[in-house]
């Protein structure tokens, strides 16, 4: 390898040499012209001195400079510009390094753009409702189903959420401008709906801070299209045919197990009852397992009768719990009775469960008469609550997140409150918990 010298070695030999010249140079005119020339030699040593040093550090100088301009240019995002060689081995270096960090920022550019171009082409194409919006509630980012949403597929973006919001459907007005998240329904007349069916959205947000100004995310998104109809029905037929052949199964089983205990009652050893024990145990619970899921898939028609409230709020105080926070409905309203009873037995053995207070568990009772009829029956607690990913699937069935749960219960409070003509809707308490609104209609809407 050829030895070169340092860029320092050469600058220092440089600058020696033009003060070795200057000297000469100047003694020469001092030697010719007297002692009484000595400011003229002087001065012509100093600028020979300095255009030496100027012609041996050009080459520095340029490629310092052009650094420079390449620098600034990262500092504002260009990154087009390369530097070429000076054939000075260090320097030449420095501009390769300087390029080689250039090419990997114009790749690192163009991967991010493509990435973005990818996410937003998802994030446009999805059919959940996407807004990101500032402190003051205007829109920065809206996605296409946000535009058809809010406003018929114009852009949003600049508008106060405020504006959008103010001729949506109730319920969506509400959710929109409450701070919490959770489930909410909404009635066929969204003008936004193709159908008359009840729609149930779940919203959940976020917040991010970037450029030092705090962002706020909302996400809507509609949970009827996740489980339709079509595969609740499928789901039932599945489990009324694994039902009735484990039933099968069972019922011989357990009439076996009594049948060998009349044969053997005159045996006296303990580990063959232990072994009749578990056999009937397990089969029992067995069946009890399967007779969850059998109430779900076997789920009757409503029997509507008048509500004896007083008699429904004497049979829950004996099964569970709660304080009344509310005065008892005057409305004259027919529901099945043993469906409702079911469903708030459920609601307030999943508010026990939750981890709340029993004195915490509260259940209240509001008539609406505009603009339908009906009773809006809320059940709270203090409890842990819900992260929105359980929020978004605690209505789908067999979704459950306790270790012997069924993923039963709530399905099938929605079942019984559907049929009805009603919605359930759920969202996190600000002051902790989990709040739990039913809404049955006096007159069937369905």
């Amino acid at each position: 390898m050829k030895n070169t010298l340092q860029l320092r070695s050469k600058l220092v030999l440089g600058n020696l040499l033009s003060l070795a010249v200057s000297g000469l140079c100047g003694w020469s005119i001092w030697f010719s012209f007297g002692p009484e020339q000595l400011w003229l030699a002087i001065v012509i040593s100093a600028g020979i001195c300095f255009l030496i040093s100027m012609w041996l550090t050009q080459t520095l100088s340029d490629s310092l400079s052009a650094l420079e301009v390449g620098l600034l240019n990262f500092k504002d995002n260009e990154f087009s510009v390369s530097l070429h060689g000076y054939g000075e081995p260090q320097l030449d270096a420095i501009a390769e390094l300087y390029n080689q960090a250039s090419q990997k920022l114009r790749n690192e550019r163009q991967f991010i753009y493509q990435r973005e171009l990818m996410l937003d082409k998802v994030i446009q194409n999805s059919p959940n409702i996407m807004l990101l919006v500032d402190d003051n509630q205007r829109i920065i980012y809206a996605n296409d189903a946000a535009r058809h949403l809010f406003n018929q597929g114009v852009r949003i973006e600049g508008m106060l959420l405020s504006d959008l919001i103010a001729e949506l459907p109730h319920a969506l007005k509400q959710a929109l401008d409450s701070e919490h998240e959770g489930l909410f329904s909404i009635d066929g007349d969204n003008p936004n709906s193709s159908d008359d069916d009840v729609e149930t959205w779940h919203i959940s947000r976020g917040k991010f801070s970037q450029n030092n100004q705090q962002h706020h995310l909302i996400l809507l998104k509609q949970l009827t299209k996740e489980l339709n109809r079509q595969e609740v029905a499928v789901w039932k037929k599945v489990i009324r045919i694994i039902s009735h052949e484990l039933n099968n199964s069972v019922a011989p089983i357990a009439s076996m197990v009594n049948s060998g205990r009349v044969l053997t009652k005159d045996v006296n050893n303990d580990k063959l009852e232990l072994i009749f024990d578990t056999i009937e145990n397990r089969t029992a619970h067995l069946s009890q397992f399967i007779s969850h899921y059998a109430e779900f898939a076997k789920l009757p028609l409503p029997r509507k009768t008048v509500v004896n409230w007083d008699n429904l709020i004497e049979q829950l105080a004996e099964q569970y719990a709660f304080k009344l926070n509310s005065d008892l409905p005057t409305m004259a309203i027919e529901l099945d009775c043993v469906q409702l009873e079911q469903v708030l037995i459920n609601l307030l053995k999943n508010a026990h469960e939750s981890g709340a207070d029993k004195d915490k568990v509260s259940l209240s009772f509001q008539q609406v008469n505009h603009p339908l009829a009906g009773i809006i029956i809320t059940i709270e607690d203090n409890g842990s609550g819900m992260s929105s990913e359980v929020l978004s699937q605690a209505l789908l069935p067999f979704y459950s997140t306790k270790q012997s749960g069924t993923g039963i219960g709530l399905p099938l409070c929605r079942e019984i409150v559907e049929a009805h003509g009603g919605h359930i809707t759920m969202q996190n308490r600000a002051q902790g918990g989990l709040s739990v609104k039913l809404w049955l209609p006096k007159e069937s809407v369905i």
